[in-house]
């Protein structure tokens, strides 16, 4: 399963030399994490009326070079996989052929503060 979205760098992205600022990345894999559970029909709000959460519980981010800003760039999402309890997204951040970072992030479903399995119904939505 994946997903791109377009996202253009604003002036509140980036930094004194007008570089996208590292933390703004994770901004962007939230986002891609959001629109690809969308276009499965799912929504963090949903898991949350059943009491389920799913933080991000491990991220990794390799950067190669920084958009500016006015940069259009592109989130690319992929479900990479779906475990007993956690999902692992994996993440291009790129416009064209130039790739700005390579991400992973891991999200485990805890209900009450514990690790729960990925709910069934979120599992065949997730393997479509």
């Amino acid at each position: 399963m994946k997903h791109i979205q377009k996202v253009r760098v604003t002036y509140a992205d980036t930094d004194h030399a007008g570089a996208v600022y590292y933390a703004n990345y994770l901004k962007w894999l939230e986002i891609g994490r959001t629109e690809i559970l969308r276009q499965h029909g799912l929504t963090y709000a949903e898991f949350e009326k059943q009491g389920i959460v799913a933080p991000v519980v491990h991220a990794e981010i390799d950067f190669k070079e920084a958009p500016k800003y006015d940069d259009i760039v592109e989130i690319h999402t992929t479900l990479e996989a779906i475990g007993n309890s956690s999902i692992t997204f994996s993440y291009e951040i790129k416009a064209g052929d130039k790739v700005f970072a390579i991400a992973k992030t891991v999200n485990v479903f805890t209900k009450d503060k514990k690790k729960v399995s990925v709910p069934e119904e979120i599992r065949k939505l997730l393997q479509k």
